[in-house]
């Protein structure tokens, strides 16, 4: 079918980069649809037309910052040769993540769950999704590790994914706070020397 009408006058790509922007150092509840418009510079009524609702704006913004922050969190995760250097590798490329000059500070999936009341339920399981999604990840790596004999068949490894993600998710709060990179590469450090305790069979 032919779409009729004027063409959109604006880039959609660049105008869902900077909504992804105001998202993540606003969250969803907070972010207003003038700063969101402002930011992507169009009006309400092109918002609308391009992305439907401020719910379908924030679910592709989440979307695009998967595609765009994730990869240098979690490449070095598959990549890395041991699952302790895997889950140390997140950590500490979290922690540099998180604090980059330029950059919004912490996780936007994070900061924008803490506070979602105004969000419909197909957005709220949308982001438990997108926070399962980081458990599972860890939690596959550790399978791995298991398969191939650095852990313990008999290995929780939900319980040790969860402990991980869950400082992570901390930091990323610690980063909104002002904490810095030096800072957060303390707490990964002091998480790893969980390690041993919590993958000993």
């Amino acid at each position: 079918m032919v779409e009729r009408g004027r063409p959109r006058s604006f880039d959609r790509d660049a105008a869902l980069a900077s909504a992804m922007e105001v998202f993540w150092i606003k969250g969803y509840e907070a972010a207003a649809l003038s700063e969101l418009t402002a930011a992507m510079g169009i009006g309400s009524p092109s918002l609308y037309a391009a992305f439907g609702s401020k719910e379908g704006l924030f679910r592709e913004a989440v979307e695009l910052y998967g595609r765009t922050e994730g990869p240098q969190l979690w490449d070095g995760v598959e990549a890395a040769p041991t699952a302790r250097q895997a889950i140390e590798g997140f950590l500490l490329a979290t922690a540099t993540a998180f604090t980059r000059p330029g950059k919004p500070r912490g996780c936007l999936v994070t900061l924008s769950a803490i506070n979602l009341t105004g969000a419909s339920p197909s957005v709220c399981e949308a982001m438990r999704q997108q926070r399962a999604f980081g458990r599972r990840g860890l939690e596959a790596r550790l399978k791995r590790a298991v398969a191939e004999g650095e852990l313990p068949a008999d290995l929780d490894l939900g319980g040790v994914a969860a402990f991980y993600l869950t400082v992570q998710q901390g930091m990323s709060i610690q980063a909104r706070d002002g904490a810095t990179r030096e800072v957060l590469e303390k707490v990964a450090h002091g998480a790893m020397a969980a390690w041993e305790p919590l993958t000993a069979s």
